[in-house]
């Protein structure tokens, strides 16, 4: 099976050696995504709902490079570094994902790339 790298300007470049995403048959891998500005690579928002709203964006523009969608994913993982904040990620993860619910986890973790307070991954499948 062929794999196909998905690299987009609308997200943050990735700051390692990984792709922004893979795809495979119907399948896209997107690896997580940070809060961070396409374009500068500046950290957006100092908060947990506004940084959550800046990686959903980024993980919409991945998704949409690839050929797909959030209405396409099946499986989202979230990692915090306060699940204290749980409420605030998930009231502004609700906004992206209304009708549509994948599954998902949440976890705390001590630390994430640049600082950040949320990261999530996702996987979906090709529209």
């Amino acid at each position: 099976m062929t794999l196909r790298i998905v690299a987009t300007d609308r997200a943050p470049a990735a700051i390692g050696p990984y792709s922004q995403a893979v795809v495979s048959g119907d399948l896209v891998f997107c690896s997580g995504q940070i809060a961070l500005d396409p374009v500068s690579g500046a950290v957006i928002g100092d908060d947990v709902a506004a940084q959550t709203r800046q990686v959903l964006k980024n993980l919409r523009a991945v998704l949409e490079a690839a050929g797909s969608s959030l209405a396409q994913v099946v499986k989202c993982n979230v990692y915090m570094t306060d699940l204290g904040c749980f409420g605030e990620m998930n009231a502004v993860y609700g906004e992206f994902f209304a009708s549509h619910r994948p599954a998902r986890a949440a976890v705390e973790v001590s630390r994430l790339p640049r600082d950040v307070l949320v990261e999530i991954e996702a996987v979906a499948r090709l529209d």
